[in-house]
């Protein structure tokens, strides 16, 4: 099977046909400001358990999250669909990674430096405790009923007694300098823990509750990239290898110590109703199973094996809405972009104040417009789609056996190796190619380029090794005569190994895709954040958020920089940052939290000239008179006077 065949495979999987309308109803916030309503008006889940309450009725227990983090726990009757909401016992933020029910039906997670536990009997969290940050990737129950967590980034591990109601917070027991994904944890019955980290190399750590000893499993040599695998057996052992689905030898653990067994065939796991944020405990005591659990149209189904019969029940619950990755104008005039969690896309109709919202192909992080086109960069896949505005939006079910190439947008390449997180799309002025950019896959550094010819309909990427070592490109800028700009992001793909010191600009050469230069021009500089051109041939630019500066490319050289936060702050971010808006005549803002900047190309002066009662988070475009930017979950814009 192709890439191209198995990704449209995938985008027939995991694309519904679930298209929700909303009226926007504008609100007037004065002086300029209006808000135009929230992009995504839902909740993803991160962990679903099925259950029983204190009456022995069949419950759902769903830990919510929206664009602030996890901020609250779904209770669902599954006969009825009446629900109850509990608000986290601490304030909202990050976001569950890890949960565990209990052998004695509670809840448990840890996430922003806090423990909790939820007792689905007396409908109530019933302990919270803050420990060292951040969040659970791993929890397990020992053989005493004790509850387990292992935190990112720093192998944090939490020990809570159900019934002495005592959390141990041991701190942090294993040092990287890169961040720590400890996946699965498990418990052998001697009471030692056990858990495999990721991404930047495999590890399986032991540590000794008793002593606090900590001991490594795998020999320095033994490290894979990637994440390694345990598992509790019925045998009271411990099993694992250096990296999960794959072929290498299998490992017994017990008392903390290891054994290389080779292959390893007799598989009996202890059952423990944990997992990632993606945990689904579908079956309920008395046989019946969760069919669907729909957040977006607030639907349950349940299914009774028993009666071959299936219920379907309404619920509801509040939500701040989705994540806001982005938003620009699409060709069809009106204000697009993609959330996540959940994953969807957006468009805003400004003239009829309503609302379009679809499933999405996975995460539009970079969006970019080019005639009829409008081309989305999508995490996690690392592919470059391209929606044909002339056209409906086409998609799908599963059950719809509808040909791939049917749909609207389409997946025209993938990388997700070397673009897996998507950070700028440049549509180049030929007409004829796209170039995609972005940071690399789990635990890896440096990532690369992907080049789409349009007439071709052919795919050539480029690796770190051919642009700047162990760096990513952050933003994109077209220049004269088939060359383009770029500027660099030292930071590692999610979980990997910050290897370089100091950022880049670059120049490439289209048609050979070579590299004619390449200098660390403003030291110190971390990340490029966003770069356009001027009306003068110069390249004006953000760095770190912060330091505005102004490049000739044709001398390649600084002439101007400042650091501009002293005066307005930060800009305004997101995975790829839109901080520069051109207006209709050619003029040139940027986008602060704190308002609305205007650029005088000729003195490069900066005027405020707009401030904002809302933060201004994420960008950005220009349509009829308006800036159009992003704060929270919601849109927002700013009539120009």
């Amino acid at each position: 099977m192709s890439a191209i065949s198995f990704i449209s495979k995938l985008f027939a999987f995991f694309c519904f046909v679930v298209i929700f309308n909303h009226p926007a109803f504008s609100k007037d916030l004065g002086k300029g400001f209006t808000d135009h309503g929230v992009t995504t008006p839902d909740s993803n889940h991160r962990g679903v358990v099925a259950t029983i309450d204190g009456e022995g009725r069949n419950v759902v227990l769903v830990w919510l999250f929206d664009h602030r983090g996890g901020y609250a726990l779904l209770m669902i009757d599954a006969e009825t669909g009446k629900s109850q909401q509990f608000s986290m016992p601490f304030p909202p933020g990050d976001a569950v990674y890890s949960s565990i029910l209990s052998s004695k039906n509670k809840f448990y997670t840890l996430f922003k430096g806090y423990f909790a536990e939820f007792d689905p009997v007396k409908r109530a969290f019933t302990y919270s405790k803050e420990v060292m940050p951040q969040m659970a990737m791993g929890m397990t129950e020992d053989d005493k009923g004790i509850i387990w967590a292992v935190t990112y980034p720093n192998s944090g591990v939490v020990s809570f007694n159900p019934v002495t109601r005592e959390l141990t917070d041991y701190g942090y027991v294993y040092k990287q300098n890169w961040p720590q994904y400890p996946i699965y944890a498990v418990a052998d019955d001697a009471g030692w823990i056990y858990w495999g980290i990721g991404n930047t190399a495999s590890q399986i750590i032991a540590f000794n509750p008793v002593t606090r000893e900590t001991k490594t499993m795998l020999s320095e040599s033994g490290r894979k990239r990637g994440t390694a695998y345990v598992y509790r057996d019925l045998d009271g052992k411990v099993y694992g290898k250096s990296l999960v689905n794959s072929t290498e030898d299998w490992y017994e653990f017990y008392e903390g110590n290891g054994t290389k067994i080779g292959s390893h065939n007799s598989f009996n796991p202890k059952p423990v109703i944990t997992g990632t944020q993606n945990l689904f405990h579908s079956d309920f005591p008395d046989g019946k199973k969760i069919q669907r659990l729909d957040l977006i149209n607030r639907k349950l189904i349940i299914e009774d094996p028993k009666t071959n019969t299936e219920k379907e029940v309404s619920f509801d619950y509040t939500s701040d809405g989705g994540w806001t990755m982005g938003v620009a104008v699409s060709p069809d005039g009106k204000l697009s972009g993609g959330t996540s969690f959940p994953m969807r896309f957006f468009s805003y109709d400004p003239k009829a104040d309503t609302w379009v919202n679809f499933p999405a192909y996975g995460q539009f992080n970079a969006i970019a417009s080019q005639g009829k086109h409008f081309y989305f960069g999508s995490y996690p896949q690392g592919a470059l789609l391209d929606w044909d505005t002339s056209k409906p939006w086409v998609s799908r079910r599963r059950r719809d056996h509808i040909n791939p190439e049917q749909a609207n947008p389409v997946i025209l390449c993938a990388s997700s190796l070397l673009t897996h997180r998507p950070h700028r799309i440049l549509p180049y002025p030929d007409g004829n190619t796209i170039i995609m950019s972005g940071t690399p896959e789990y635990g890896y550094t440096g990532g690369g380029l992907l080049f789409w010819d349009t007439q071709s309909k052919s795919m050539t990427v480029l690796k770190d090794t051919s642009i700047i070592l162990d760096q990513s490109t952050m933003s994109l800028v077209a220049l004269p005569e088939g060359k383009f700009l770029g500027g660099t992001t030292t930071n590692p793909g999610t979980g990997g190994e910050k290897k370089a010191k100091e950022a880049e600009l670059y120049i490439m050469d289209l048609p050979s895709k070579s590299l004619l230069w390449h200098q660390v021009v403003l030291p110190g500089v971390q990340s490029y954040s966003d770069m356009c051109q001027g009306p003068d041939g110069l390249i004006y630019g953000i760095a770190d958020s912060k330091r505005f500066f102004v490049f000739d490319p044709a001398k390649r050289t600084i002439v101007y920089q400042q650091d501009v936060s002293v005066t307005f702050g930060r800009t305004a971010g997101s995975q790829s940052p839109r901080i520069f808006i051109h207006g209709p005549k050619g003029e040139i803002y940027l986008l602060f939290n704190k308002g609305i900047v205007k650029l005088d190309p000729g003195s490069f002066e900066m005027t405020m000239i707009a401030e904002s009662p809302i933060p201004v988070e994420i960008g950005g475009d220009y349509l009829d008179g308006r800036i159009y930017f992003v704060s929270g979950s919601h849109l927002y814009s700013y009539k120009l006077q």
